[in-house]
């Protein structure tokens, strides 16, 4: 059975193409371009709101009209911003086809129940659950309902909760994948507890576990660390630099650019270089190491004259450097506990091959 999951790298468009279209499938095209010159597996993900009503009515009208709501409140923010950001069906649907014909794999955070069904509608293939809903079972009921593939980020959520969210949907069996995540805008290096893909993996042996990263530093630490430690699936933020018109100036410094994505992928490639074959089974040596090491062992010589015939005790032997193999010469330690004879007459300092022995019976 395919794993949907494996190695599978998720960019987040979010709301970063502020309810533009136009600005949506520039995000789209400028990031396919680096994951198909890449060769990796990857997905473009939207966010979807059914805003008329995922916002109450009481809410709906909050006074904050000024052009910037950067500096509002958390929640006013949130409010906000989803309504200056909203898209109608048609427009997900032209991002959707946009993505499909990029060669990349169109998935969704839905978040509300609405919203499932939209993604349906529009052929999204994973859906995405939100660090805040991973306990929301009304919703997750509805996404169970789809039978698609989910993808849970663990964020603030407790053990427990996490626990509930995994048995919720094994029972279902709906193939279900996990992400590390710090919800933290940007995260910190301090902040990005990668040791929590130990414990996710350990705890849920059978799950893909991954990383969903918001940090700003650089763009290789996380991936060759979360890479090594087993993460195989990851997600980023992804945009492009803003033009006139729009009420955001600068890219957030959690979200990455095209080039940075490029840093991000390649990083992935040398570490997968790095760390090598499996990890569940002894690597092949190769050749070249092989006959390398050899170049380094001992082998095993007369130390005195022997006439034909004589019994041997070890006092007869030594071991020194170069083993020469191509005379057949015997490694140090290749000689087991029987007793031998002098197969010939031998001379001292000869190399001990299996032609100048024999054993006693």
């Amino acid at each position: 059975m395919i794993n949907v999951f494996d190695e599978l790298f998720v960019l987040e468009i979010s709301t970063n193409h502020w309810g533009s279209v136009e600005r949506g499938l520039e995000i789209i095209d400028q990031h396919a371009k680096v994951v198909n010159r890449n060769g990796v597996r990857a997905a473009i993900k939207l966010q979807v709101r059914d805003v008329q009503n995922f916002i109450h009515p009481d809410h709906w009208s909050t006074g904050n009209d000024a052009s910037d709501i950067s500096m509002l409140p958390k929640r006013e923010r949130y409010i906000e911003k989803t309504k200056r950001t909203q898209l109608d069906h048609a427009g997900y649907q032209v991002l959707v086809d946009s993505i499909k014909r990029n060669g990349i794999e169109p998935i969704a955070t839905a978040f509300d129940e609405q919203s499932v069904d939209t993604c349906l509608s529009l052929g999204i293939t994973i859906i995405k659950v939100a660090s805040a809903d991973f306990h929301d079972f009304n919703l997750l009921e509805k996404i169970a309902e789809t039978r698609l593939p989910v993808i849970a980020s663990t964020g603030g959520c407790t053990e427990s909760q996490i626990d509930d969210g995994v048995d919720f949907f094994t029972a279902k069996n709906i193939p279900l994948a996990l992400n590390h995540c710090v919800s933290l805008y940007p995260t910190e290096d301090s902040d990005l507890q990668l040791n929590q893909i130990d414990y996710l993996k350990k705890r849920y042996p059978d799950l893909t576990i991954g990383f969903s990263s918001h940090e700003y530093h650089d763009w290789q630490s996380s991936m060759y660390i979360s890479f090594a430690k087993g993460a195989r699936l990851w997600e980023r933020h992804i945009d492009i630099p803003y033009s006139n018109g729009f009420e955001q100036k600068a890219v957030t410094p959690y979200c990455s650019l095209p080039y940075q994505i490029d840093t991000w992928f390649k990083a992935y490639h040398h570490a997968k270089l790095m760390c090598g074959s499996d990890r569940n089974r002894r690597r092949v040596i190769s050749p070249e190491e092989s006959q390398y090491l050899k170049s380094l062992h001992r082998g095993i010589y007369f130390s005195r004259d022997i006439g034909a015939g004589e019994l041997l005790n070890t006092g007869d032997f030594f071991v020194a450097i170069p083993c020469q193999y191509e005379l057949g010469q015997i490694p140090s330690g290749g000689l087991d506990d029987r007793k031998y004879r002098a197969a010939m007459k031998l001379s001292k300092g000869q190399p001990v091959t299996k032609d100048c022995l024999t054993h006693v019976l």
